[in-house]
Parts: structure tokens; sequence; C-alpha cells
């Protein structure tokens, strides 16, 4: 069949595809869409159901009245949110790697058993976790501090997994041995060789982790009881409880959730160039 007698496959074209992903755009962005123009709106705008429009615009109240609530509570959670992620965040994602450093470099007893205990780690959800967690917690004196919410995040099996597939991807062996025969340690060979080759695979775990720790709600309404060390997502949470008695908490938390998503675009935005070269890693022989 001569290529000009071809009928051309509709849904596989350009325009098709072009079309898709415009659709699936639009989709992702809608609710930031919403949520821009809802924050400009007050109390009486955003339950008549006009968040779309910009008639009433009232942001810079809204701010205002968000950083007067509660004397400035919503700034407060908003550094305990960068705390627990950041510190969180960077310790798993070391963790992560030296684990995986260590199963991809070293050879011992049981370890394919070993990295398939931690596969099984993958498999059970952080939510069933989270009153053993809290028992362990209460043992040690830990709950309603900020470590009942750092500890259990500086762990994550599927950081561990991902770090092991980035060494092997990113680390050559020869590069380990030229470093042992010059008379490095291996703690120096890891810090100074391995983890500088494999750092693409630390910043997608730093990236994904932090994510999670933001997001993260189960763990620390189970963890903490004092409003002051709540994270952001614990503190909206309350706030939208009491909007259900006082809608004037309505534009506080739509308000509080934009600013909530700022850290999380400048922290994609700013190390998507590591990301991006993790995202390939082994993907080119």
């Amino acid at each position: 069949m001569s290529r000009r007698n071809r009928t051309p496959n509709v849904w596989l074209s350009r325009t098709a595809v072009n079309g898709a992903l415009l659709l699936a755009v639009g989709y992702m962005l809608f609710p930031l869409a919403w949520l821009v123009t809802a924050a400009t709106k007050d109390a009486g705008g955003l339950l008549a159901g006009d968040a779309f429009s910009f008639e009433g615009f009232d942001l810079a109240g809204n701010l205002s009245r968000l950083a007067e609530q509660g004397d400035g509570v919503y700034f407060r959670w908003y550094l305990n949110s960068l705390l627990y992620a950041g510190v969180g965040a960077a310790g798993c994602a070391l963790i992560s790697v030296a684990a995986g450093y260590a199963f991809h470099s070293y050879d011992f007893r049981a370890k394919e058993k070993l990295f398939g205990v931690v596969l099984l780690g993958v498999l059970v959800p952080s939510t069933a976790l989270a009153l053993p967690m809290y028992l362990l917690a209460s043992e040690i004196g830990a709950v309603n501090t900020a470590w009942a919410v750092l500890i259990p995040v500086l762990v994550n099996p599927f950081g561990v997994y991902l770090a092991r597939v980035f060494c092997a991807g990113y680390i050559p062996d020869e590069a380990l041995e030229a470093a042992r025969i010059d008379g490095a340690g291996e703690l120096r060979t890891f810090w100074s060789i391995g983890l500088r080759m494999v750092m693409p695979g630390f910043v997608t775990i730093f990236l994904f982790q932090f994510t999670a720790i933001w997001n993260n709600f189960f763990l620390p309404l189970v963890m903490l009881s004092d409003q002051n060390l709540f994270p952001l997502s614990l503190g909206l949470y309350a706030w939208n409880s009491n909007a259900h008695a006082e809608p004037g908490y309505y534009p506080l938390v739509v308000t509080g959730s934009l600013l909530a998503v700022v850290p999380l675009v400048v922290a994609f935005v700013s190390l998507q160039r590591h990301w991006k070269a993790g995202l390939t890693a082994g993907s080119v022989k």
C-alpha cells in the first residue's frame, strides 16, 4: 500500500496528542487557578460560589487577616513545616543514599534477603505504622515534640530502593577501587566520590520526601497536640473544622493553602536540573 493511500491514524496524530496533553494540563492547573482566584475573596464571595471572578479583590486583606489570626500562628506552622520537610527530607535522602550505596558496593551475608525486606517495607502504608510509632514514641517520651514527626520520616524504604538503582547507574566500581588503592577509607570514599556521583539520585529522593513530609497529615495528627508544633497541613485542617461554625475561617484556609504551595514550586523549579538528570538514570547505556 502506497504512503499516499494510507489512512492517517487520528488518535496518534500530533494534533490529537497535543490536544490530550492540553486537556491534562488544564485538568491539573484547574485547582490551582481556583485557589489563586479564591484567595482574593472574602467569606461571602466564597460561599456565593463566584470564586473564579476577580470582583471584590481583597488578597491584601486576606493576607493581613492571616498574619493577625492567632497572633501569627500560621507563620509558626509555616516554619514548622519547613523544619520538618527540610531537615527530614535531607536526612532521609542521606540515609537512603548511604544504604543504597552499601547494597550496591558491598557483598555481605543475606544481602539480597535483607534488600527484599526493605522492598516489603514499600508495601506497608504509612497510616498502618502511625499507631505503632505513637506507642514507641510514648515509651521514650517523644510524643508532642518535634522529634515525634522528624524521626519517623528519616527512613523511607522506597528511597533506599531508588538509591540502589541510582548507585548502580552512576557509580562505576572502577572509581571506588581507584579510591581505595589511593588509600581512601570507606567513609571518605563514600563522602567524596560515591555521594557526589549519585547527587542526582540524592536530589530526586529529597524532592519526593520533601513533598511527602510537606503534605503529611496523619502522623502529625497522631503525634502532636500542641498547636505551636502543628505543621501547615494540620493547622489548616483545624481552621477548616472551625469554619463550619465560623465562616470567617474560609478565606484564611484558602489563602493559607495558596501560600503553602509556594515551597513545593520553589523546590521543584530550583532543583529541576538535577531531578531531570535523575529521571534519565540508566536509560542510556
